[in-house]
């Protein structure tokens, strides 16, 4: 069984779409960290609103993606155009296409 995290971040006003980038900016070393689906979407009706799906091999994987230097530069530079305003469940994932 692998590990999910289903995730939102609210953005102050305008910023949405330079978090996104931020947010697939570092994309490349995410499989070799143990990613099997890592997918960033906007919100239809929320202009400020982006959730973040995720599959790992296992929740130690994503610990571990936390501390790469990529990522942690990454938050650094995203945090000042958050809210603050994060949600998030873990999963345990039973199947699917990835």
């Amino acid at each position: 069984m692998s590990y999910g995290y289903l995730a939102t971040m609210r953005t102050t006003a305008g910023h949405r779409d330079d978090v996104v980038k931020i947010l697939l900016s570092g994309v490349d070393g995410l499989r070799e960290a143990g990613c099997r689906l890592y997918v960033v979407g906007v919100s239809e009706t929320d202009p400020d609103l982006i959730w973040v799906n995720e599959v790992w091999a296992s929740k130690d994987h994503h610990a571990a993606s936390l501390q790469l230097p990529e990522t942690r530069a990454a938050i650094a530079r995203a945090m000042p155009m958050l809210t603050g305003e994060f949600t998030g469940q873990e999963l345990t994932v039973a199947g699917g296409l990835m």
